[in-house]
């Protein structure tokens, strides 16, 4: 089945403003007492990527709502992935739920998409404790969280000397969509959005995927995640010969399968 048309939602203001194209299908009458589920796109990712796509057919097939979106500079949203920051990225992520997120939810993230979840679940508790009750749990594939951190951290002595110096690092990629621009500015915002600097409770289920084999988010990130975190909430579903995307039939079952058990399927 192909994916529905998106409609668009204005996020933003002034020069600033940008139009984010969302697809929010909803619940059928079977999915009484269920949560519905949203997808959080990984970098460079979008909302008809194979897991999203997957997800979205399984929510139908369940009769759950699906919201998806895709960031500015992403798919069919509008911007410049180049003016893309964290601080941007979770205005746009906050605007959708805000704006289509009905009833209890799991937020399903993929890389990026994961520590978009974990920051939106944050700023919910801080300040919309009513809506953050709503997020029944968390599924993450292989969470990017303080993923500017990450970058710096993993860059060559090169690439750290072209953010210095040039302002921008051209970042190879391994899935035929790069470079990245990896920007200076985008690196400083993030340093506003680190999860690591402060205890962290999430208050309810989250459930993590990641590769053992994954070059892109180490499985020591996961692990680091996992310790740092409050309240005995997190599990880990180790994927012994998974990489990053988790894109595979067998993954997508897994991930599936994670899902079912907090949506109440």
């Amino acid at each position: 089945m192909t994916d529905a048309k998106p409609e668009f939602l204005t996020v933003g203001t002034g020069a600033d403003v940008r139009r984010i194209a969302v697809i929010a299908e909803p619940a059928s009458d079977k999915a009484a007492g269920r949560a519905g589920v949203m997808w959080l796109c990984g970098l460079k990712s979008e909302m008809t990527s194979t897991k999203a796509s997957a997800l979205s057919q399984w929510a139908r097939e369940q009769g759950l709502g699906c919201l998806r979106f895709d960031y500015s500079g992403h798919g069919q949203s509008e911007g410049a992935f180049e003016a893309g920051t964290v601080s941007r990225w979770l205005e746009e992520t906050r605007a959708v739920f805000d704006a289509h997120a009905k009833g209890p939810i799991v937020l399903v993230g993929s890389s990026m998409g994961g520590y978009m979840a974990l920051l939106l679940l944050r700023a919910l508790m801080a300040e919309a404790p009513e809506a953050a009750a709503r997020v029944k749990a968390l599924v993450l594939i292989a969470p990017a969280w303080d993923m500017t951190k990450l970058m710096w951290e993993n860059f060559s002595p090169q690439a750290r000397r072209d953010i210095t110096e040039k302002g921008v690092y051209y970042r190879p990629s391994a899935y035929g969509d790069g470079p990245y621009p990896i920007s200076k500015a985008f690196l400083d915002d993030g340093a506003a959005h680190f999860i690591g600097d402060t205890p962290y409770d999430p208050g309810r289920p989250v459930h993590i995927m990641h590769g053992l084999l994954d070059p892109d988010v180490p499985w020591e990130h996961t692990l680091d995640l996992v310790a740092h975190m409050r309240g005995d909430w997190t599990r880990v579903a180790a994927v012994p010969d998974g990489e990053h995307r988790l894109s595979r039939p067998e993954d997508i079952a897994m991930m599936l399968e994670i899902v079912g058990s907090y949506v109440g399927v």
